[in-house]
């Protein structure tokens, strides 16, 4: 039995699924790896295809809208404007119209405002489901000599990081959890203010940016498994240890009330929206007045070393902790299976 709740862990992906890759493709440059964003596919014109895949399980809600842009992020992280988008839709059985009317239009207008056009896709109700869940896919096109991928970074490199930790899973507490936080004493406004993040989760803008201007060695999008989870599949990926200055990364007002009103970790929630980036020494300033330029806000929070036996050395006020396995357990499915069940 698979005794985990999210992701499948990286031990149990290398044994069973990556063994298991059908024909390999010369043409495919990166393929599944842990911590690797998307896709690589050479068209042979100079140029690469970007595509990713992935599930939204963990929210409700706001689906529609995380649906586009956290599969959009994965290939903004990679330095492709995305522009496809596909989508598996499975929506509980006896579901209303309403319902399904709800989903398209957040989909259509978080597609809209990155320029993005719906393809394809499937689109059902299902028996068994206490929620709706998608599985999604969005592809782009590069200029081959200006990708950047997770594992690129170099030791010396500094980390910085946009906006504020754990704004996606802000979001989704402040609406699939409004209910049991205004009963544990949060005020309305609060929720108001967090539910508003999701209109922050894209990072193709930061993206872009720093591709477009050479500035990273790596980006990541950290998504399940919080901030730290990002880090620990940079660092994985890159066969390097990361320095977390945690007593440095920002974390927004509403994000400290929730988080803690449900005894939430807010460094191992659910993070896109905040783009995670290595810079070399000589480019950092350049980095973070470009992101300034944009209308992003970006914080230093560590440094690349040589691998030494842990991936991730996590210093607090007082304490220093240190991550050795890639995946981090994301308190958000902890959090239904604890609440919703």
């Amino acid at each position: 039995m698979l005794a985990v709740v999210g992701k499948i862990p990286p031990k149990l992906m290398e044994k069973i699924v990556y063994m298991r890759l059908g024909a390999l493709d010369p043409n495919v440059l990166v393929g599944p790896a842990i911590g690797e964003d998307a896709a690589i596919i050479d068209l042979n014109d100079g140029r690469v295809l970007i595509v990713h895949n992935d599930a939204i399980t963990g929210a409700s809600e706001i689906l529609g809208w995380l649906a586009v842009n956290i599969v959009a992020n994965d290939i903004a992280v990679r330095g492709a404007k995305p522009r496809w988008f596909l989508i598996s839709l499975f929506l509980p059985e006896g579901s209303s119209e309403n319902l399904l009317e709800e989903v398209m239009t957040q989909i259509d207008r978080a597609a809209k405002d990155l320029g993005i056009m719906v393809i394809g896709g499937h689109t059902e109700t299902t028996s068994g489901l206490d929620r709706p869940i998608a599985g999604t896919t969005a592809l782009g096109i590069a200029e081959k000599n200006r990708i950047v991928t997770t594992s690129g970074a170099r030791v010396g490199d500094y980390l910085i990081m946009t906006k504020t930790a754990a704004i996606e899973g802000t979001a989704i507490l402040c609406t699939d959890f409004a209910d049991t936080l205004m009963d544990r004493g949060v005020a309305e406004n609060v929720l108001k203010r967090g539910s508003r993040f999701i209109a922050n989760v894209s990072v193709m803008k930061e993206a872009l940016a720093l591709a477009e201007e050479g500035l990273a060695t790596a980006m990541h999008d950290p998504t399940e498994g919080g901030l730290l989870g990002g880090v620990a599949e940079l660092a994985y990926a890159s066969h390097k240890t990361i320095e977390l200055w945690a007593n440095k990364v920002p974390i927004a007002e509403e994000t400290r009330i929730v988080t803690d009103v449900l005894g939430v970790d807010a460094l191992r929630l659910i993070s896109s929206g905040s783009l995670i980036a290595s810079i070399p020494p000589s480019k950092v300033d350049k980095a973070i007045s470009t992101l300034h330029e944009i209308g992003v806000e970006s914080t230093v929070i560590g440094r690349v070393k040589d691998y030494r036996g842990h991936l991730v050395e996590s210093i607090g006020d007082q304490s220093i902790t240190f991550l050795d396995e890639v995946y981090v357990a994301d308190e958000l499915f902890n959090l239904w299976k604890r609440l919703k069940s």
